[in-house]
C-alpha cells in the first residue's frame, strides 16, 4: 500500500475520532491507527443481548455548552444522567465531591468559613515539601477528608498506601 494521507490519526479515542471525522468533512484524507481492535478508546461498549456493556468502565459525558452537546448527539443518543456519588466511610455517607454538605455531615458546621478554619489547621499537619502522596493530599484537604474520602479509596485504587507512592510518579515535575 502506497496511499498518501494528509493526516495520520494514532488512536481512535474521541478525540482522534473526532479528529477525523472533522477532517473527512473538510475534504482530507485520513488514516486512523490504534493498537486495539476497535474504535472509541476507553468509550468502546460492546453489545450482549441488547444491552451496551461499558468494556473500560462508565462513561459519564457532562457539558453545559449548547453546541458541544449538540454536536455530539449526532453521533449517539444520550441519556439525562446526574452523577451524584457518595463515599460511606464506617457506615456515614459523604457528599462528593467535596461540598458544604460534605463538611457539616463531616464536622457539623454550616459556613464555608467554619470549613476553611478547619481544613487550613488540619492542612498544618505538613509542614515543608511533601514526601508522597498522603502527604500531598494532607497538604491540601487536612487530615479528616483525607482520612475519611481519599486513603480507601487510594488503597482500593492502587493497590498501595499513600504514603508508598511518592509524588514524581503522580505529579511529574
Amino acid at each position: 500500500m502506497n496511499k498518501k494521507f494528509d493526516y495520520l490519526v494514532v488512536g481512535a479515542g474521541p478525540f482522534g475520532a473526532v479528529f477525523a471525522h472533522e477532517a473527512h468533512k473538510r475534504g482530507k484524507s485520513v488514516l486512523v491507527i490504534d493498537r486495539r481492535n476497535h474504535i472509541a478508546g476507553n468509550l468502546y461498549c460492546e453489545s450482549k443481548d441488547d444491552i451496551n456493556i461499558h468494556v473500560y468502565g462508565a462513561h459519564i459525558f457532562h457539558t453545559s455548552l449548547k453546541h458541544v452537546w449538540d454536536y455530539v448527539n449526532q453521533f449517539a443518543e444520550f441519556n439525562h444522567y446526574v452523577n451524584s456519588p457518595v463515599a460511606n466511610y464506617k457506615g456515614e455517607m459523604y457528599n462528593l465531591p467535596f461540598n458544604m454538605n460534605t463538611f457539616s455531615k463531616m464536622w457539623n458546621i454550616r459556613t464555608p468559613k467554619e470549613a476553611q478554619d478547619i481544613i487550613t489547621k488540619q492542612r498544618a499537619a505538613i509542614s515543608g515539601e511533601p514526601k508522597n502522596l498522603e502527604e500531598q493530599a494532607i497538604s491540601l484537604v487536612g487530615t479528616d477528608i483525607y482520612e475519611k474520602l481519599i486513603k480507601g479509596y487510594t488503597i482500593i485504587t492502587i493497590l498501595m498506601t499513600a504514603s508508598k507512592v511518592f509524588l514524581w510518579v503522580v505529579i511529574p515535575r
